[in-house]
C-alpha cells in the first residue's frame, strides 16, 4: 500500500527548507518523470501536444515540451500565456531548444494537460471549459499534469474535467484523485519523485492506497488433520428478498468458511452446501445481518441472536434502518465491520449522530465523513462503499481504487458481505477481514473476461476461485 495525502504543500515546504531543493529543481523532476513516461510509452518522432497554463502546473507542461524537444514532435499551446515567474523561465528555456509554439490544438499522439492543478477553487472559464470539451473529443493518449484540469480537491469537476487516460502525480498520492467523482477522469494513477526518494519526500499519514499485493488469499489448507470445523462457521441472516442472503452464504462458503448456514425465519430452497437454521448455530463463529433483511425477523430474536451475542459480526443494507441492530456499534469489545453505501451512510449517521446529511455531501466529501464516523466509533470498521470503497479504523483510512464498473450491479455488495463474514469466522480481526473482503471483491471482478455489463453476482463469485 502506498500513503496518501489531502495536499503536498508541507512536504513541498520541507525539501525547501531541510533539503535545500529549490522550486526550480522540484520541477525539473516533475516534469522528467512525465518525459521518462512518454519516452517509454512512445516511439521517436511522435506527436505530442501540450498545454499548459499560466502557472506552476503549466510551468510543469513547459518544462516536458523542452525535455522532449528534439526526440518528438513536440507543440505547445500557450492559450493564457505564461504568467506566474516560473512558467516565464521555463518558457523562455523551451523557446532556447527550439519548442515550437502553437496558435490551436493540433493532433496528437500523446496529449498532454497542464493546464490547472491542484488547488483549483472555482468554476473554469467558458473558453477553458470549451478547451478542455475539445481535448476531451481529440484522439491520442491522454496525460495529465498532477491532476487533470477542472477537478478541485474535492474531486469533482468545475463543470467539466479533462478525461486522462493517466494522470501523473507529483511527489505523493493525493486524496481528491481517489473520490469517486474523479474515477471517470483521472485513469491510471502514477507517481514520480521530486528530487528525493519517495520515503524523504513524504512525512507521515494515517491514510494508504491499496493495491493488489496488499491481497492475502484466506488462510491456506495446509493442515493435513484439518476438517470443516477448523476454517470456521458462519451464520448468515436470510430475511425478506432471500436471494441477497442466499449470494453472501454462497460467496462465503466459497471463501473458505468450513461451515456456511442461513438462519432463516422459514423454510427456503438454498443450494445443497447451505446449511439452514431458525436460529445461530452453537459453534457459529461470526455473525452477517442485513442483506435482503427487510423486516422478516421479530426484534426479540434479533436482540436474542444477534445484538446480545458477543461473535463477530457484519452489518450491512437493511441492518442500517434497524435502530435495534445498530445498538451493536457501541460495543467496543466486539468485531464489528459494518458496509454502507452513501445512502446507508446517510441513514446511519443520522441515527447515531443525530445530523441530517445528503447523498452528495457524503460523496463530496467522503474522506473526510470516513474520518468523522472513525472518531466517533473508532473500534468499528468502516467500510463506506462506492467506486473507490474507503475503510476506516482507529481514525486510519484505506482506499481501495482497484473495482471497476463491472461491479455496478445488484448482487455486488452481498458478494462482499458474504467474503467479510467468512474471513471473520476464520479467525481474522475486522480490519484485515475488511481490507480483504474488499481487495478480493474488486480483483475477483477483473477476472471477467465477458461483456462489462453481463457479469452476475453468481459469476463474481466463481471468480473468486481464481484469485492467488
Amino acid at each position: 500500500m502506498q500513503r496518501l495525502y489531502r495536499n503536498c504543500y508541507e512536504m513541498d515546504r520541507r525539501c525547501y527548507e531541510e533539503y535545500g531543493l529549490s522550486e526550480d529543481l522540484l520541477m525539473e523532476h516533475a516534469a522528467e518523470g512525465m518525459a521518462r513516461l512518454i519516452r517509454e510509452r512512445f516511439e521517436a518522432g511522435g506527436r505530442v501536444r501540450i498545454v499548459a497554463g499560466p502557472g506552476n502546473n503549466g510551468a510543469d507542461g513547459i518544462a516536458l515540451a523542452r525535455l522532449l524537444q528534439g526526440r518528438f514532435d513536440v507543440g505547445l499551446l500557450l492559450p493564457m500565456g505564461a504568467k506566474s515567474s516560473m512558467a516565464k523561465l521555463q518558457l523562455e528555456r523551451a523557446r532556447k531548444v527550439g519548442v515550437r509554439e502553437t496558435e490551436e490544438l493540433e493532433e496528437a499522439d500523446c496529449l498532454v494537460d497542464a493546464i490547472f492543478g491542484a488547488g483549483l477553487s472555482r468554476e473554469l472559464s467558458e473558453e477553458i471549459a470549451a478547451l478542455v470539451e475539445t481535448m476531451n473529443a481529440m484522439e491520442g493518449f491522454k496525460l495529465a499534469c498532477d491532476i487533470p484540469t477542472g477537478l478541485d480537491e474535492g474531486g469533482r469537476p468545475r463543470p467539466t474535467a479533462f478525461r486522462a487516460d493517466a494522470t501523473v502525480m507529483m511527489g505523493a498520492l493525493k486524496e481528491a484523485l481517489y473520490l469517486d467523482a474523479a474515477k471517470e477522469y483521472v485513469g491510471e494513477i502514477l507517481c514520480v519523485d521530486l528530487g528525493v526518494e519517495r520515503l524523504l519526500y513524504e512525512i507521515e499519514s494515517r491514510s494508504y492506497v491499496l493495491e493488489e499485493g496488499d491481497f492475502n488469499p484466506p488462510f491456506r489448507r495446509e493442515r493435513p488433520a484439518g476438517h470443516k470445523g477448523s476454517f470456521g462457521h458462519a451464520a448468515l441472516f436470510c430475511g425478506e428478498k432471500e436471494g441477497a442472503g442466499i449470494i453472501a452464504a454462497t460467496a462465503a462458503a466459497r471463501f473458505g468458511a468450513g461451515l456456511t448456514t442461513l438462519v432463516v425465519h422459514e423454510r427456503v430452497i438454498a443450494p445443497p452446501f447451505l446449511m439452514t437454521s431458525t436460529a445461530v448455530p452453537p459453534k457459529a463463529t461470526a455473525i452477517a445481518i442485513g442483506m435482503g433483511l427487510g423486516e422478516y425477523f421479530e426484534q426479540e430474536l434479533l436482540e436474542k441472536e444477534v445484538v446480545d451475542s458477543s461473535l463477530p459480526v457484519v452489518l450491512d443494507a437493511d441492518a442500517f434502518s434497524n435502530p435495534e441492530l445498530l445498538q451493536i456499534l457501541h460495543q467496543e469489545h466486539r468485531k464489528i465491520v459494518i458496509t454502507p453505501h452513501p445512502a446507508e451512510f446517510v441513514r446511519l449517521w443520522r441515527h447515531m449522530a443525530g445530523e441530517e446529511i445528503g447523498i452528495d455531501e457524503v460523496q463530496a466529501d467522503r474522506f473526510e465523513y470516513a474520518r468523522r464516523f472513525s472518531a466517533r466509533f473508532p473500534h468499528v470498521v468502516l467500510l463506506l462503499k462506492g467506486a473507490n470503497p474507503i475503510i476506516a479504523h482507529l481514525g486510519e483510512l484505506f482506499v481501495n481504487p482497484l473495482g471497476g464498473p463491472v461491479l455496478a450491479k445488484g448482487g455486488s455488495g452481498d458478494v462482499l458481505s458474504g467474503l467479510i463474514v467468512a474471513l471473520l469466522a476464520q479467525g481474522y480481526e475486522a480490519l484485515d477481514a475488511a481490507i480483504q473482503g474488499s481487495l478480493a471483491l474488486a480483483l475477483a471482478a477483473r477476472k471477467w473476461e465477458g461483456a462489462d455489463y453481463g457479469m452476475l453476482s453468481t459469476d463474481l463469485i466463481k471468480m473468486l476461485t481464481q484469485l492467488d
